[in-house]
């Protein structure tokens, strides 16, 4: 059986109608799949990307407390701005306050600076620039020996909170009551012990307490 050659046509067009939604189909899944792995990252990248040494969040006139095992706290860090880092939850302050309290009738050390820096596990408190230690005088109550005025300056101090330590190994200046000391190794102010150990180079006067003036 001979097909003339509009039969011919006529059977190539019917097929292509046919077929014709098919591949209408098939052109918009392979372009819907397309656009889809063009506009979403790829997996590898997902599961490949490391935290970056960024702000995560920002606070403003910040308070950071920690408690003691009776509920008391311990000591307060206080910040006009701080901002948090999302790779190691560090944190930087600005015009940064330490607060340590001790024990009952203890009066509190204050620590503050310009700056601050916090590691993440809330351990060690870097202050840069104008540091300063003060510790108001203290009366004899109970256990308690009477204490003079304690004031420290000098450009960075560290601060082991766990450990209440301060220490620093920048030159430091120290009055004590009417005593000044300066030192050029710096020295190491121990909160629990009320002490306090000077290194390097130390010149100045010591004068006598008002209460050892008394006796």
């Amino acid at each position: 059986m001979k097909f003339t050659s509009r039969q011919i046509y006529q059977i190539t067009v019917r097929g292509l109608l046919r077929t014709l939604p098919f591949l209408l189909m098939g052109s918009l899944t392979l372009a819907t799949f397309w656009l889809v792995k063009r506009s979403s990252p790829p997996e590898a990248l997902l599961l490949a990307r490391v935290p970056q040494h960024v702000p995560d969040y920002i606070l403003k006139n910040a308070s950071l407390s920690n408690l003691n095992e009776l509920g008391q706290t311990k000591y307060r860090i206080l910040g006009k701005k701080l901002t948090h880092y999302e790779d190691d939850a560090s944190m930087d302050l600005e015009l940064p306050r330490m607060r340590a309290f001790q024990a009952q009738g203890s009066a509190p050390v204050t620590v503050k600076a310009d700056r601050g820096h916090i590691d993440g596990d809330l351990t060690i408190l870097d202050l840069f620039g104008n540091g300063e230690i003060f510790r108001p005088a203290q009366e004899a109550t109970g256990d308690l020996k009477a204490s003079p005025r304690l004031l420290a300056r000098s450009s960075f101090f560290q601060a082991l909170i766990n450990e209440d330590i301060v220490r620093t190994d920048k030159p430091l200046e120290l009055q004590q009551g009417m005593s000044i000391m300066n030192s050029t190794g710096g020295g190491t102010f121990n909160n629990v012990q009320q002490s306090v150990t000077l290194t390097g180079q130390v010149r100045g006067r010591i004068e006598p307490s008002e209460q050892r003036g008394r006796n």
